[in-house]
């Protein structure tokens, strides 16, 4: 019979091996700025993070579990493509799910920018291989606008899809429609807390994003409403240094008109565009494997 002491030095010699191993999949948790912010990571058969990952953003106040995301971390698998579809935190700790509208938003749009970077230290600091970063819709813009500003070592190429446009005048039309009030008067009161040091100030009764009579702070409207043309996908991709795929669907009607503004961009060397035929904004059931034939033909012409 195996003595204690040989069974207290197999157990401790099982955690350290299992502290020594590689990322296992599963859902992951790391923390940032005070909050416990989780992914779930998959690994195709036999493969391992050295072998690359793609590293994927969902879209507004969505998750990492939602259908496109979870759709395409199962088609991906098939493909061999390691993946890392992270959660924004959105402000809540270890969050899951979709956003409570009844929640206070105190989140803002570049939030997912410094989370962005926090998953990428994370894969570098597990030997992760050549990583793709990959957004949809709002998670396409956030994408963009982190490959433009800041650190992607080890990033070799930027995938978005349905990536979210922008312009002044058809997001006061938007909200105008959406929620039959004036976005200026609403601008203006928030700025006016920011300007007065006030941030943080909650402004309660307010249509925010998809949220009708919530309550949100002044930076978090402001953060998501105030004039930049950054919130332009289109503005931010020739900026973007990494090899670029953009995947429109000719059927999407929540962020129409992605073809017609990226094929001009899709004259230059380092923009591709693929357009599936059929597909809306969620590219549900077979049309995940269009995008991954998609992926798949533009990252095997970056090797």
């Amino acid at each position: 019979m195996m003595g204690i002491r040989t069974l207290w030095r197999a157990a401790i010699l099982g955690l350290i091996v299992l502290a020594l191993s590689p990322a296992q999949a599963g859902e992951v948790k790391l923390e940032h700025d005070g909050l416990t912010l989780n992914a779930e990571l998959e690994l195709a058969p036999g493969s391992e993070l050295a072998d690359g990952v793609i590293l994927m953003t969902h879209g507004t106040l969505a998750h990492a579990r939602m259908g496109i995301m979870r759709g395409l971390q199962n088609v991906f698998k098939e493909y061999g493509y390691n993946t890392l579809a992270i959660n924004l935190g959105l402000g809540i700790d270890d969050r899951h799910g979709m956003y409570d509208c009844q929640q206070t938003h105190t989140h803002r749009h570049t939030d997912a920018l410094d989370e962005i970077g926090v998953w990428l230290d994370w894969l570098r600091e597990q030997g992760a291989g050549p990583i793709t970063l990959l957004g949809h819709s709002r998670g396409g813009n956030q994408t963009a606008w982190y490959a433009v500003e800041r650190d992607m070592s080890d990033v070799n190429a930027v995938v978005l899809i349905a990536p979210a446009l922008w312009s002044e005048a058809y997001a006061r039309k938007e909200y105008k429609e959406r929620y039959g009030v004036e976005l200026q008067p609403l601008l203006d009161r928030a700025r006016g807390l920011a300007e007065a040091g006030k941030s943080d100030a909650l402004m309660e009764g307010v249509d925010f994003v998809y949220c009708e009579d919530t309550t949100v702070s002044a930076g978090a409207f402001l953060s998501y409403y105030e004039p930049d043309p950054r919130r332009d996908t289109a503005h931010l991709v020739p900026k973007i240094e990494a090899p670029v795929l953009v995947i429109a669907g000719t059927a999407d009607t929540v962020v129409p008109g992605v073809e017609e503004v990226m094929a001009p961009l899709a004259e230059a060397d380092d923009v591709s565009l693929a357009v599936i035929d059929g597909a809306d904004h969620m590219f549900r059931d077979l049309y995940w494997y269009d995008i991954a034939d998609a992926v798949e033909g533009f990252l095997s012409g970056q090797e």
